[in-house]
């Protein structure tokens, strides 16, 4: 097994690496608390919980230029979405700390390019909302909730292009325009960015009313659109092939859709052809019903905000012990909402006396099976409620994976993160939702989606998602296997208290309604210790990768709870989740060597049983 020092990545050497070794007990809490010894050595962290370093170089540099001293910078792919921060913050934070609220875009041309260049495909552009240190928390609320600040990949990029002065401010930003010395410096890139602009108060050239977007000679808008195409594919294609972008996309989603096969001829086919067939039941599920974004979170987030635009403002349900962001989206953005924490019968009975005495809900979002209990519920009834009493229903499908269950069927949008099982390889984030096309709100969700989305999927992003996903299939029967093999290790010994596992649940006949006849259970588990020193023992002396995260390759574990609910350790053991409950992620290691790998760690457990007993 490897051997992760404090605060490296996991993986080792990994720029853009998603966990973080904490390997002992005591360094999980000391992150939790803020301790130097611990957050000093941390190369990195969960991007969604630690801002990535080339993202935090890149701020410090647009505060030095943009901003005032003191003020902090949050980065967002779109000005859309920089403005969405900017309303949160001034909705949540005291009026007193928004002085100095502002937001800036940088663009690489401001020639709208036509659909499917290069340019268009790779979109490097870059937003940030520059504000007080007083109002930062509430900058990084925003950015923790909804997922949607930017890729540790675009951010590197942009920065990349910033440093060479091919990035400007937008001409509608309403801050300072950039130096002329900057948008003037001579450099390798399009002629656009090596004479006055109208920016620089040069005069500014126009594309004839009637001259073709891409057209020649002395259409000279286009032959700067191509320039700054070619310009763009060579230095993104050091790395990365531009023209790989737009079909890595579409093979991620028809996977995601169950609907390839990943054959080299299949994946070399470009375009694809239509989809004729797909494992989630639903026969006219199409590519296009398949939306990408950048992790799970903001797949939630959005799901949540199509359904507000979709149906109107109403109180959603949460249903079940929700991973950590999940009941924050419903509470904050928008009117509030209903949160049922067990995700038991007793819960539906409770939630159908609501609906019968009248209340109306905007939707229910689960997750299938839940976050750590691994609890399922029970999707057909749920399912027959909200046909019932009209609400939407969303399921999240990441632990259960679509290669163990099907929930499209039950749900009116299924939502994952890509990041975890998908992926594998812990190098790269992604999320995904999909419409039912046989939902009651399809055509308005279609709707809302075609007036209000932005594929703000950074290019290098997919590209690595497609390529970790091709074995994706495959890797799920090792891990299923792996799975049930620890938890019989597990549940043989008598320091255990309980292991929880779809197979083993009460809730078992829920998630078998959805598992698929060659599924398994999943390659999540958790485990509690009847004492909390013999779970620290255990955890302390277990030879795994140990971080957050889920759904890696590697067998990765966790004090899930200490990360996820430091804050709050009374309020979810209210709802049975157990202050030293530890979590594990089954990887794809020999069966034999990671049952002994358990085994050692529960050794180290009893000596520590038999050093309390004297």
């Amino acid at each position: 097994m490897p051997n992760f020092n404090l605060g490296e990545s996991i993986p080792l050497d990994t720029a853009h690496a998603v966990s973080v070794s904490l390997p002992t007990w005591s360094a999980n809490v000391g992150y939790e608390e803020g301790e130097d010894w611990v957050v000093s050595r941390m190369t990195t962290g969960y991007p969604r919980f630690f801002i990535h370093r080339s993202i935090e170089a890149f701020a410090n540099e647009l505060v030095a230029k943009f901003g005032t001293k003191g003020c902090r910078a949050m980065l967002f792919p779109t000005k859309q979405i920089a403005s969405r921060c900017v309303n949160f913050i001034r909705a949540k934070a005291p009026p007193s700390v928004v002085g100095n609220l502002e937001a800036i875009h940088l663009v690489l041309d401001a020639t709208n390019p036509p659909s499917g260049s290069p340019q268009a495909s790779l979109c490097p552009d870059i937003s940030a909302v520059i504000c007080s240190q007083e109002a930062w928390p509430y900058a990084k609320q925003y950015w923790q909730h909804t997922g949607d600040g930017v890729s540790s990949r675009r951010a590197e990029f942009c920065h990349g292009l910033f440093r060479d002065g091919l990035l400007r401010l937008d001409e509608a930003t309403p801050t300072s325009p950039v130096p002329a010395a900057t948008t003037q410096k001579s450099c390798r890139g399009p002629r656009r960015y090596q004479r006055p602009m109208s920016l620089d108060g040069g005069e500014k050239t126009s594309m004839p009313s009637n001259a073709s977007p891409v057209g020649r000679g002395t259409d000279v808008a286009g032959s700067e659109v191509q320039e700054t195409s070619q310009f763009l594919e060579e230095r993104f294609g050091r790395n990365l092939d531009l023209s790989f972008v737009e079909p890595a996309k579409s093979a991620i989603r028809r996977r995601i859709a169950g609907a390839l096969s990943n054959s080299k001829h299949e994946l070399a086919t470009s375009p694809f052809p239509e989809m004729e067939s797909n494992t989630r039941g639903i026969v006219n599920l199409r590519e296009d019903d398949v939306y990408l974004f950048p992790c799970g979170m903001n797949a939630i987030f959005n799901a949540h905000r199509a359904l507000l635009g979709a149906r109107g403002s109403m109180k959603s349900i949460n249903f079940g012990f929700p991973y950590v962001d999940t009941l924050k989206i419903l509470e904050k953005f928008g009117p509030g909402a209903v949160f049922f924490g067990h995700a038991s019968e007793s819960d539906l009975d409770s939630l159908e006396a609501s609906l019968k005495s009248g209340e109306r809900f905007l939707a229910l979002f689960c997750e299938f099976p839940g976050n750590p209990l691994l609890t399922c519920p029970n999707l057909a009834r749920i399912r027959r409620l909200a046909d019932t009493y009209d609400f939407a229903v969303v399921v999240d499908e990441t632990i259960g994976t679509f290669a163990n269950v099907n929930v499209l069927p039950f749900a009116d949008i299924v939502v994952s993160s890509l990041t975890k099982i998908f992926s594998g390889d812990c190098n790269v984030m992604g999320g995904s939702a999909i419409f039912n096309p046989n939902g009651r709100y399809y055509a308005a969700l279609k709707a809302v989606a075609q007036k209000d989305f932005e594929d703000t999927y950074w290019s290098e992003d997919a590209i690595f998602m497609e390529r970790n996903s091709r074995d994706f299939a495959s890797r799920i029967d090792r891990i299923n296997a792996n799975a049930e093999a620890i938890c019989n290790v597990l549940r043989a010994d008598p320091l255990i208290k309980k292991v929880y596992y779809p197979r083993y649940n009460e809730s078992r006949p829920n998630y078998d309604t959805c598992k698929l006849p060659d599924g398994g259970y999943g390659g999540l588990v958790s485990v509690t210790f009847h004492d909390r020193s013999h779970a620290v023992a255990f955890y302390d002396a277990i030879d795994t990768a140990k971080g957050p995260s889920l759904g890696t390759n590697f067998t990765l574990t966790s004090p899930y709870v200490i990360l996820a609910h430091y804050q709050e350790l009374d309020w979810a053991a209210g709802f049975g989740v157990d202050p030293d409950l530890i979590r594990i992620s089954v990887g794809l290691e020999e069966t034999e060597q990671i049952k002994d790998v358990f085994k050692s760690a529960l050794a180290a457990a009893a000596a520590e049983a038999r050093t309390d007993s004297k």
